[in-house]
């Protein structure tokens, strides 16, 4: 029997950002048979342009997104709260991720999402709007699996130092690959 791929976006680019951290956690406390792939280059993606949507002009680094999504069995999406919203670097990947429309390269596919922000609710506005959109967008949302990090709670070090957060993103993970 094959591993179950994840496919995880990350909506900071920042290459130390903390969501890129719990992102690195989730592969490296994944269970044995999952395989856990951060997709790299979102901010590479041109913003999305119906025009640059075919066969033609579709630039690599989207039909590279779109095959990571096709040969997923799962995505989990890992990211932080911007102005009270989703990034637009996130909200991108989304839309191309949608098309072609009702055929998108996760429909039907078990999605979480994840992330932590500033602030005491942890980005959950933005989590809850990445839920909307891609529930949009074609996966099936898993409503339920929920984790929103306060930043301020981690003290200033790395998620991998608290057995909690550990033991939450390790459960959300296996949560999702049962999904699939």
């Amino acid at each position: 029997m094959s591993d179950t791929v994840i496919l995880v976006l990350v909506g900071s680019l920042r290459a130390a950002s903390v969501n890129r951290q719990i992102a690195e956690l989730a592969a490296d406390t994944a269970p044995d048979g999952v395989v856990v792939r951060i997709f790299e280059g979102l901010g590479e993606l041109p913003f999305y342009n119906e025009d640059l949507d075919t066969a033609e002009r579709l630039p690599a680094q989207v039909a590279a997104l779109r095959a990571a999504g096709a040969d997923a069995d799962a995505a989990l999406v890992v990211t932080p709260e911007y102005n009270g919203t989703i990034p637009a670097v996130l909200k991108n990947a989304i839309d191309w991720l949608s098309r072609p429309f009702g055929a998108g390269a996760l429909k039907g596919k078990p999605l979480a999402v994840v992330g932590g922000a500033q602030g005491r609710y942890g980005g959950v506005w933005a989590h809850d709007e990445t839920r909307k959109s891609f529930g949009i967008a074609g996966p099936r949302v898993l409503e339920e699996l929920r984790l929103s990090v306060p930043l301020a709670s981690l003290d200033g070090k790395h998620p991998a130092e608290h057995d909690r957060l550990v033991a939450d993103v390790r459960d959300v993970v296996a949560k999702l690959v049962a999904e699939v």
